[in-house]
């Protein structure tokens, strides 16, 4: 029988309790074989308990060390299986798909809207669902929900309230776990498995709208070693009036920021080649995110910062698509 190391770090899907009261960590590994016996016949699995927390609390620092753990561990098993929160989940999948290049055996995220100890709980399918992908599914970081199966540094959490709680826009699924499952073959790693957790965490996220305030950007930059930028539709942000917003990308040229813009729309990305506002920022220096979610590109930029100084290294790196991220 293949062997899957099960990794729990907490979230709704091991807690005990019921709306409207708090949900509490709950006794997850105790509960997991008399609440779900099916997974243990599809594989010897060995449970790790990372943590028990509410995925909110978990940090670029977490990431790092839930990579190293893997890394660490996974030469011993056929694939791997992490249970999360659904609110923080894809920034973990993203970080843990730039961490572990090389990849070679499919590491699979999953959760639940519903506690696992509940009677109307997605988390028993979402559970076997997963463990199946683990064994069968391609060899790179996943995301594992609502019987579909996506690349992990794609999806977005799109619902808080139905059970298809992720979506892959730009990237179609990897998986489908209907009558039968059915996998692609998925993202082909170069290079052995091997772990780089290093991340510089001083990145800000701006989500541009109507009437911000350069005002209110510009004393950020002094305490930032990265920005992403997510601008309208292709890459637009106001430049003509008094909110313009190319100080911003002149003050972080001089400052030797990195700038990366991303797109607010769920679909397609930035080409900043368009618009005036997009060629200004281009002339400053700022490196397009291409179709990346907010999610990912944020991720990218906290690793690239770990590895390279500001400067083309670092420009070229988010600039590749290394872990299918990005289309192209």
């Amino acid at each position: 029988m293949k062997r899957v190391l099960l990794i729990h770090t907490g979230g709704t899907l091991g807690m005990r309790g019921r709306r409207p009261h708090a949900l509490k960590p709950g006794a997850f590994l105790s509960t997991l074989r008399s609440r779900v016996p099916e997974l243990f016949e599809l594989a010897e699995l060995e449970l790790d308990l990372f943590s028990n927390v509410d995925s909110s609390e978990l940090q670029p620092e977490s990431w790092a060390a839930l990579a190293t753990r893997l890394h660490q561990r996974l030469g011993d098993f056929d694939g791997a299986v992490i249970t999360h929160g659904t609110d923080t989940l894809a920034w973990t999948a993203s970080a843990l798909s730039f961490m572990l290049p090389g990849l070679d055996k499919p590491v699979v995220l999953t959760g639940a809207q519903r506690p696992l100890a509940e009677v109307r709980t997605d988390a028993r399918l979402n559970l076997i669902d997963a463990v199946t992908s683990a064994l069968q599914g391609p060899a790179e970081v996943t995301v594992c929900f609502d019987s579909h199966l996506y690349r992990g540094n794609r999806v977005r959490k799109v619902s808080a309230g139905e059970y298809d709680a992720f979506d892959s826009p730009n990237c179609p699924p990897l998986g489908v776990l209907g009558v039968d499952a059915r996998f692609e073959a998925g993202w082909r790693s170069k290079g052995r498995r091997r772990v780089e957790p290093t991340v510089d965490a001083a990145v800000f996220l701006l989500k541009v709208f109507p009437g911000l305030d350069p005002q209110v950007v510009l004393p950020m930059l002094p305490h930032l070693h990265g920005l992403v930028v997510e601008a309208h539709g292709s890459g637009n942000f106001p430049v003509q009036s008094e909110r313009s917003l190319l100080p911003v990308f002149v003050e972080a040229k001089r400052r030797q920021l990195p700038v990366v813009v991303v797109s607010q729309a769920q679909r397609n990305g930035v080409d900043l080649s368009i618009y005036e506002s997009g060629q200004a920022a281009l002339e400053q220096g700022a490196l397009s995110g291409g179709d990346m979610t907010s999610s990912a590109a944020v991720v990218k930029l906290m690793h690239a910062l770990g590895q390279f100084r500001p400067g083309r290294k670092l420009g070229a790196y988010m600039a590749t698509n290394i872990a299918g991220e990005r289309t192209g």
